[in-house]
């Protein structure tokens, strides 16, 4: 599943530069992840990147965006694929 910045976010950025697909924007408040580019850096690296360097936890799964790890290969897989054309 692509995940979701809660607002436990305190805004620090971090989270932007380790995101392989460029998933990760400033919002109004807090960053926000667009569930279309993540995926859970799936086919880049072995754990998500934003979660890992995240210093409060405020990156968690979405619920609303549940996909397998197939699933997400395939749209890494997609996302590559569009960005090689």
């Amino acid at each position: 599943m692509a995940l979701i910045i809660n607002d436990l976010c305190i805004a620090c950025d971090v989270c932007l530069a380790p995101c392989p697909n460029k998933a990760i924007a400033a919002g109004e408040d807090i960053f926000f992840i667009n569930p279309e580019l993540c995926t859970e850096c799936v086919g880049h690296h072995a754990v998500s990147q934003c979660v890992k360097v995240c210093p409060v936890r405020a990156i968690v799964p979405d619920p609303a965006h549940r996909e397998s790890k197939d699933e997400l290969q395939a749209k890494y897989e997609r996302l590559m694929a569009k960005k090689a054309a």
